[in-house]
């Protein structure tokens, strides 16, 4: 199968190994070429305020839909301003609870929420952030990401988060991560980055792409043009197949490596923390309770990256 050129740094002849096909995981997100079925996207939502509901598309039955979600958030919310009247959760979370998902540890700890520099942020992403925004997963308005960002301090935010997508393969009507980092800066975007992306990407290297991780790790920085960037590290439960744990370890592994590049580049150890009680049956997504707590995570890991007073004491925050 060959897929689409997506970016300066492909390989020439542009051939792409076709993108395994796993059931009822990635794969009913990816392009399945056994099956000879393709992934249709939603449409883009614009305009949406950090606190509210921003509709993202599932199918019955298996959370199978992509979506493309582009915003801009208003001035930092409170989480009282959420549409449904309901506080976010207020626990650690690690320890804290998730409003209809049971509690992730005994713990009542409940942090000082710490504050960003970064009042501007684009976080690019795939399916496991299409969940952080989703209302099937994450009824809460208050509990989706656009809202964690926004008690951080981020005061406009712009998503794309896309089934299956990898910073260098596309899937029919989309566009990959560095497409999507590189319009926005030349639309003229100036801020803070979050890239949420690599699962994907490491199992396309494992599966025979001629584009490393490092030239993928090299394209996306490459879009965001020396200014604060924070990715938040990949994992999975899986043993076997492109997607398997030691595929994304590799990952991690390159971004680590990656860190000697770029000064302006933070990594969020999510994989570090994440626990297996979060994940769904597919080893590579995470269920309501482990999105609640991922977007609490990686929004608090944002202000970690680059606090609102003087610099982060690490490179990579937990």
């Amino acid at each position: 199968m060959r897929f689409p050129n997506s970016s300066a740094g492909q390989a020439d002849g542009g051939e792409e190994l076709a993108r395994p096909h796993r059931p009822g995981g990635f794969g009913a997100r990816r392009l399945a070429v056994a099956a000879g079925a393709a992934v249709a996207l939603a449409g883009a939502f614009v305009g949406v305020d950090a606190a509210r509901a921003i509709p993202a598309s599932h199918s019955s039955g298996t959370r199978t839909s992509g979506a493309a979600i582009s915003r801009h958030a208003a001035a930092a919310r409170t989480s009282g301003s959420a549409a449904s009247g309901s506080s976010a959760s207020t626990g650690a979370w690690g320890t804290g609870s998730a409003r209809g998902a049971g509690t992730a540890g005994g713990g009542a700890y409940r942090p000082k929420t710490p504050r960003t520099s970064c009042q501007s942020v684009a976080h690019v992403g795939d399916s496991t952030s299409v969940d952080l925004i989703s209302p099937a997963v994450l009824p809460n308005p208050a509990e989706r990401i656009a809202a964690r960002y926004a008690q951080v301090g981020v005061r406009h935010l712009t998503i794309d988060a896309s089934g299956g997508r990898s910073i260098v393969e596309e899937l029919p009507g989309q566009l990959n991560g560095y497409k999507v980092a590189r319009a926005w800066r030349t639309r003229g975007y100036h801020g803070c980055w979050v890239f949420a992306l690599g699962t994907n990407d490491a199992a396309d290297v494992a599966a025979g792409s001629k584009v490393g991780m490092m030239a993928r790790i090299d394209q996306m920085m490459a879009a965001a043009h020396g200014e604060p960037v924070m990715w938040v590290n990949t994992r999975t439960l899986l043993s076997t197949g492109p997607y398997a744990s030691a595929n994304e370890r590799a990952w991690d592994k390159t971004l680590v490596r990656a860190l000697a590049k770029y000064p302006n580049m933070r990594i969020f150890d999510w994989s570090a923390i994440a626990r297996p009680a979060w994940f769904l049956a597919d080893g590579i997504h995470y269920n309501s309770l482990g999105c609640a707590i991922r977007a609490k995570a990686i929004a608090d890991a944002l202000a970690r990256a680059f606090p609102l007073h003087g610099r982060s004491a690490a490179q990579i925050v937990r």
